[in-house]
């Protein structure tokens, strides 16, 4: 793509502003912040009427996503496992948007069960689902397993995605033109798909399992684009940026505090949480996606995924396994 950084551009973006630090450091260091806080979602399109559904939205650029969209006007279901913090973010967000259709309701992506119950709970409360986005997610933790045994990383960002999108896919289909949108992350180059042993119970490593689970993010979107053609409902995946966020939480305390300290002024050039969301918001809401799907954004750009993202192959049985694990059957 015409879009996409090379390592030329990259050397040449470097000194450029290695340059303008040197000769002129506020106004260099202003412009490495603003280059590094990456696109932004410039539609104005209104939401009234519509309903939207944020997993993991009491933090982050998951309460950014929401406040965005309660603008706009769409009623906004804050999908959160801790309910106290889900109802201050509600509120917070009620207040800031000036929109009072904003509900929380209880969701625990590392149980199927809860998955289940809440999918009930929406389909016979809500008339409607215009987007579903497919939000939280968990880093690098150590090794913990979900309620039903699954790798904690693989079992809460792809498999309670996936099992949540199904069960609320005849929702979707009913309110279309509707979308789904998947948050993966730039960690999807480095993954793979160890079909073999996808709980990792061989040699578990941190990193890898989130790079695999945001690998079947990709894949995921790129298989139910295929299904949902004709449909009327759409599928993007999409890297959000590196973003000041409580994602990294399990990671940090692992980092030697060495490291820590000669990055930290790095930190003033990481996005937000409001820049962070740009991307979300852009495929939730961009007018000029309606005809596109199945594909991967950044930047509030369309992108290549890496090569293991675009393996057609891969992904039917990433799905097909997926199916299995979590006894997706046809009524769901």
């Amino acid at each position: 793509h015409k879009d996409k950084i090379t390592p030329v551009k990259h050397f040449i973006l470097f000194y450029s502003f290695s340059f303008i630090v040197n000769i002129f450091p506020g106004v260099g260091l202003f412009a490495l912040k603003k280059w590094m806080a990456g696109g932004v979602c410039r539609s104005k399109v209104r939401l009234d009427g519509k309903t939207v559904l944020i997993t993991g939205a009491n933090t982050g650029i998951g309460k950014e996503t929401a406040l965005d969209l309660a603008k706009r006007g769409a009623r906004v279901i804050l999908a959160c496992r801790d309910m106290d913090r889900g109802n201050r973010a509600a509120e917070d967000v009620r207040q800031k948007s000036g929109n009072n259709n904003v509900v929380v309701k209880t969701l625990d992506l590392a149980s199927l069960q809860s998955v289940r119950q809440f999918a009930r709970d929406v389909l016979a409360n809500e008339e409607r689902l215009d987007v579903l986005i497919n939000n939280a997610g968990i880093m690098s933790c150590p090794q913990w397993k979900t309620e039903d045994g699954f790798e904690m990383q693989f079992g809460v960002n792809h498999l309670g995605h996936f099992l949540l999108t199904n069960c609320l896919l005849d929702l979707l289909k009913k309110s279309s033109p509707s979308r789904i949108v998947n948050v993966s992350s730039l960690a999807h180059e480095k993954g793979q798909i160890y079909f073999d042993d996808i709980n990792q119970e061989k040699n578990y490593n941190g990193w890898k399992c989130y790079a695999q689970s945001k690998l079947a993010n990709v894949l995921f979107t790129k298989e139910l684009a295929h299904k949902l053609q004709g449909t009327g409902v759409t599928a993007y995946s999409l890297h959000p940026g590196v973003i000041r966020t409580e994602l990294a939480r399990h990671m940090l305390p692992t980092i030697p505090l060495w490291k820590r300290i000669v990055y930290k002024p790095v930190v003033f050039f990481i996005k937000n949480p409001t820049q962070g969301a740009q991307t979300t918001i852009y495929c939730a809401v961009d007018e000029s996606l309606q005809n596109e799907s199945g594909l991967y954004y950044s930047d509030c750009a369309r992108k290549a995924a890496a090569p293991q993202g675009l393996d057609d192959e891969a992904a039917k049985r990433l799905w097909d396994l997926s199916a299995a694990m979590v006894g997706l059957t046809q009524s769901q």
